[in-house]
């Protein structure tokens, strides 16, 4: 591999094709696909800034991940870099980081890889029950492309908004040592608490799909809830650096939130205000600090008081989290 990524040839995925292939018509096409960094397609959008196209067998169709390369790359061609994951949330792409942060410029004089997966159009990179396997992509098909054609090393963390807190702490915790550090922002790391299934339904079906094909029945299929619940595995999160928050919205709880609920199953979670979803889903990052702290595990938390499920808050927090990401990471803060 040079210096710098190949030249660019047309990328092949879009979200619309995500949501396809969630729907089943993009299905799986090629159950064997294996891809080397010879198969990925590359597309030059900045200096540093690139969108791949990454053949996955996981996902059984072509994903994007938009990468951002450390500034000093190509003038230190034999030297590897750690890698930071981050996650976008429901009803979102791969390129909320970089349209709605100033991740590009945060990191330009940070020795590090940023890599920004596909994870559907809900957002919730977990094996579905149609077989599409985000997990699979994300933290292993994702990380050795980037180790095969990127020089990218094997010291990695993960962080990202909403479902996409969800998925960073459920790949850290089903998958212990392979994240130094994982971040929550907003995030459910408990999938099962309180109304937290009727929230993750509403998310999967204001995209047309049947909530069933995520992990099927909450109740029925509870044992699969909770083998995909990070509260679940929260002990094997132990030595992982941890950065856990969220606000507390708009609501006070009581018949406010009642009516918040009725209005998320009558109308969809898209008719909530950004305050009123916050507040649906702080339970679930409560209920998952209170069980690290019953572990005995440590993680940095920010419980704060207000706030709205929106990026204006997410930016604020990621940049307060970097300490934590940037220590485990190996970086200077």
């Amino acid at each position: 591999m040079s210096d710098r990524p190949s030249v660019p040839r047309q990328g092949l995925s879009r979200r619309t094709v995500a949501k396809a292939a969630a729907l089943g018509v993009a299905g799986v096409l090629t159950g064997a696909w294996r891809a080397s960094a010879a198969d990925v397609t590359v597309t030059q959008l900045g200096p540093r800034t690139y969108d791949l196209g990454v053949p996955s067998a996981a996902l059984g169709r072509t994903a994007p991940v938009r990468i951002i390369l450390p500034t000093s790359y190509a003038a230190q061609p034999s030297r590897t870099w750690p890698v930071l994951h981050l996650l976008h949330g429901a009803h979102d792409d791969y390129n909320s980081w970089t349209r709605e942060t100033d991740i590009e410029a945060f990191t330009a004089d940070r020795d590090l890889i940023v890599a920004m997966p596909d994870g559907g159009p809900t957002g919730i990179p977990t094996r579905w029950q149609t077989g599409l396997d985000y997990e699979t992509f994300q933290h292993q098909e994702v990380p050795a492309i980037l180790r095969a054609g990127y020089r990218a090393s094997t010291v990695q963390a993960v962080a990202g908004v909403s479902t996409g807190g969800y998925g960073a702490m459920a790949h850290a915790a089903r998958h212990p040592g392979t994240f130094v550090a994982a971040a929550s922002y907003s995030g459910i790391p408990d999938t099962t608490t309180t109304t937290m299934p009727t929230i993750i339904e509403a998310i999967v079906g204001r995209e047309s799909l049947n909530p069933l094909s995520l992990w099927g029945d909450p109740t029925l299929n509870s044992a699969t809830w909770q083998d995909f619940n990070p509260l679940t595995h929260a002990s094997a999160l132990r030595g992982t650096a941890l950065y856990v928050s969220v606000g507390s919205g708009s609501l006070n709880g009581g018949l406010g939130t009642i009516l918040a609920l009725a209005q998320l199953i009558s109308s969809g979670i898209g008719s909530l205000l950004p305050g009123v979803l916050e507040s649906l889903v702080a339970p679930s990052t409560q209920s998952f600090v209170t069980a690290l702290g019953q572990l005995g595990v440590p993680a940095t938390q920010h419980l704060y008081q207000g706030g709205g499920h929106q990026w204006s808050d997410w930016k604020r927090e990621f940049a307060t989290s970097w300490p934590v990401l940037a220590g485990a990471l190996g970086l200077p803060a």
